[in-house]
């Protein structure tokens, strides 16, 4: 039990909140106030309070400000009032996400349940408004690379923290200790997971091709230190998606490493030293996934799963936020025991309601209905499309400025497949990072189809033509 239950940090010492909750007010702060000199600086803001939120860490100041709200204010009027603009670009996917924000508008004025889906709505469209505005401000490659290493080092201190307590002995489903107590943004367990294990390749990017940062031995480390805390975050948590996630991003990293006879050699040896060193407990909720009608849990989503299947198509449309809330199933599960000609198989049946879709793919269809699944498709789509045409185009280019276009694609593509394999069982359709991310992908692909356009040629000049009267 904490010392002081008033404050929401989860240290033990009182002593220690009040540190750690004085140290982000005064850089929150700080932060605030250098946008006044450079206003690219409150884009990074927002991006910093909306992945920490430092307002649910602290209970001063910040806990009785809507800190993220004066964030996006003052984001959307520096860049409208004092930025540059002539370079800013409005892609495509840009605009599907606009059609995609007044699409969820007008379901959620027609939802099953009016004040849930009105209650998940208040952060939604921010989350999508700033996804449509975050590439008109990145303009340059230092803002590009400032914008990465923001999300990669606010999300790195969630992740930091976690792998510390995991290493020592603090972990377990749902109750691994981080800065907030409740399952806000990336402080749920299989988002954090998914997002951890998706951060890798930015981590190695911003290592390798950051001028942000000198690139020597003490960045090397800091990012081999950071992919280990992020290794560590599936085991702290003990979610299977992590899992998952992991062995994904394995095999997407044989596409571009040079010796994969190597990197294979490694990676298992790697991995059967430290089967022995994993929880008991870890080793057993991993083993459910290959048995999932035997794990409530896992049996539960599948039932979930097949309601929302039915009620498309009867609400093709979909219900709005939160439709979930109408769902009653019933849900089978078998234990099977023993073997061979000696089996018997225990049938229990549990009946539920109200049960969430753990699935990004199941919620965008139960609460936006098919156009609503078509349209988030295929802003992922288009997404890995554009990154795979930007790591074709620019791979093979050399000469000065061109060695980190490519490795970013390549690492935003990467982080939106973990993605989008550790979405098909955790319901984080909006979640605010991956809509980060969709925009740091909007600014890569604007930023470099302008950097890149053909120059026109000057206008030829024509010699005056000399007209003689008839005579």
């Amino acid at each position: 039990m904490l010392a002081r239950q008033r404050g929401r940090c989860r240290l033990p010492r009182p002593e220690s909140c009040r540190v750690l909750d004085l140290a982000i007010t005064a850089f929150t702060l700080v932060l605030l106030a250098a946008g006044l000199r450079r206003p690219f600086l409150w884009v990074l803001a927002y991006l910093y309070i909306d992945i920490l939120l430092p307002q649910k860490i602290s209970w001063s100041l910040l806990a009785s400000l809507p800190i993220s709200l004066i964030a996006f204010v003052l984001a959307f009027l520096g860049w409208l009032v004092l930025d540059a603009k002539e370079d800013s670009r409005f892609t495509l996917r840009q605009t599907l996400i606009v059609v995609l924000l007044v699409y969820c508008g007008i379901t959620t004025t027609m939802a099953d349940f009016p004040e849930p889906a009105l209650e998940k709505w208040s952060w939604v469209w921010k989350s999508l408004v700033f996804a449509v505005f975050l590439p008109l401000t990145l303009r340059t490659r230092l803002r590009i690379e400032s914008a990465v290493l923001v999300m990669v080092l606010t999300a790195g201190a969630i992740i930091i923290s976690g792998g510390i307590k995991t290493l020592g002995g603090g972990g377990g489903y749902g109750t691994l200790r981080l800065f907030v107590a409740d399952n806000a943004g990336l402080y749920e367990g299989s988002t954090l997971s998914m997002v951890a294990v998706a951060m890798i390749p930015l981590v190695w990017w911003a290592a390798r091709h950051s001028t942000i940062f000198p690139r020597d031995w003490r960045t090397t480390l800091f990012a081999i230190a950071l992919t280990f805390a992020c290794l560590l975050i599936p085991i702290g948590t003990q979610t299977r998606t992590g899992l998952l996630c992991i062995g994904l991003l394995a095999v997407l990293s044989l596409r571009s490493v040079k010796r994969r006879f190597l990197y294979i050699t490694m990676a298992a040896v790697v991995a059967l030293a430290a089967i022995p060193l994993l929880p008991e407990s870890y080793t057993k909720r991993m083993s459910t996934i290959e048995n999932h009608k035997a794990d409530q849990s896992a049996s539960t989503r599948v039932a979930v799963w097949m309601w929302t299947l039915d009620y498309a198509k009867h609400n093709p449309f979909g219900g709005g936020f939160d439709a979930y809330r109408g769902n009653k199933i019933k849900v089978e599960m078998r234990d099977v025991e023993g073997s061979g000609n000696n089996v018997s198989v225990d049938v229990n049946e549990a009946y539920d309601e109200s049960r969430a879709y753990h699935s990004s793919y199941f919620e965008m269809l139960g609460e936006q209905g098919w156009p609503g699944l078509a349209l988030w498709l295929w802003l992922h789509a288009l997404g890995l499309w554009q990154m795979e045409r930007i790591r074709r185009r620019w791979g093979k280019r050399t000469g000065p400025d061109t060695g980190w276009q490519a490795p970013l694609a390549n690492a935003l593509q990467q982080a939106q497949l973990v993605y989008l394999t550790g979405s098909l069982f955790v319901g984080i359709a909006f979640q605010p990072f991956i809509f980060m991310l969709i925009g740091l992908q909007c600014g890569l692909w604007s930023y470099l189809k302008r950097i890149d356009a053909p120059s026109r040629p000057a206008a030829i000049r024509r010699a005056p033509v000399l007209r003689t009267e008839a005579a």
